[in-house]
């Protein structure tokens, strides 16, 4: 379909979840909603969990089709990955968070060497600047200025699942979706999925 000039996509790259480890953090989700205020919390829906590799924003549509092959060519050279998510915690840190979040990690750095590879594809049609440090994570909630004692009880219980593991899978493939925002939330839609290992 043709593109009017200038129409931009907001895209992000990511590794899917399985149904199994999604129903495992939606368990936890649950688990932890009652301990925050509404008010100081955006809960993430469980359609859209997900592992991003990186987060490109506002990209030319008539772009897309090469983005596409910029990450198929990453892919075709990357073999399957085993992941594993494991532990909660809080992007910056528990005194002052912004984000809650499920660790995910491979246990032999081919995640984060994949993502290098993904980052280094795909930066030339982002205007969105790359993570300085990535760490694997799904984001449970978003926080919206809580106070100390709006999140001391979840604090409490996210250290209690540091070790706690949700799942154990391998990853085939990587996605490339777009996120359409609304009042309702961001919707997300499935432009591609690029095998891993296909070269």
């Amino acid at each position: 379909m043709k593109q009017a000039p200038g129409t931009t996509w907001r895209l992000f790259v990511a590794i899917p979840m399985p149904e199994p480890a999604r129903n495992e953090i939606i368990r936890v989700q649950s688990e932890l909603q009652p301990l925050v205020p509404r008010e100081v919390v955006r809960w993430t829906r469980p359609e859209q969990f997900h592992l991003t590799l990186r987060f490109l924003g506002d990209v030319p549509a008539d772009a897309v089709e090469t983005l596409k092959q910029a990450v198929k060519a990453v892919c075709s050279d990357a073999s399957p990955l085993s992941l594993r998510a494991q532990g909660v915690g809080f992007f910056p840190n528990p005194r002052l968070p912004r984000v809650l979040w499920v660790g995910i990690n491979d246990g032999e750095n081919r995640l984060v060497d994949l993502q290098q590879r993904v980052e280094e594809a795909v930066h030339q049609f982002s205007p969105e600047p790359g993570e300085k440090q990535f760490r694997g994570h799904v984001t449970l909630a978003r926080f919206k200025n809580p106070r100390p004692s709006d999140i001391r009880d979840l604090v409490a219980r996210a250290q209690s699942l540091k070790t706690r593991s949700f799942g154990d899978w391998t990853a085939q493939e990587i996605e490339i979706m777009r996120s359409e925002l609304s009042s309702s939330g961001a919707r997300h839609t499935l432009l591609a999925a690029c095998r891993l290992g296909t070269g």
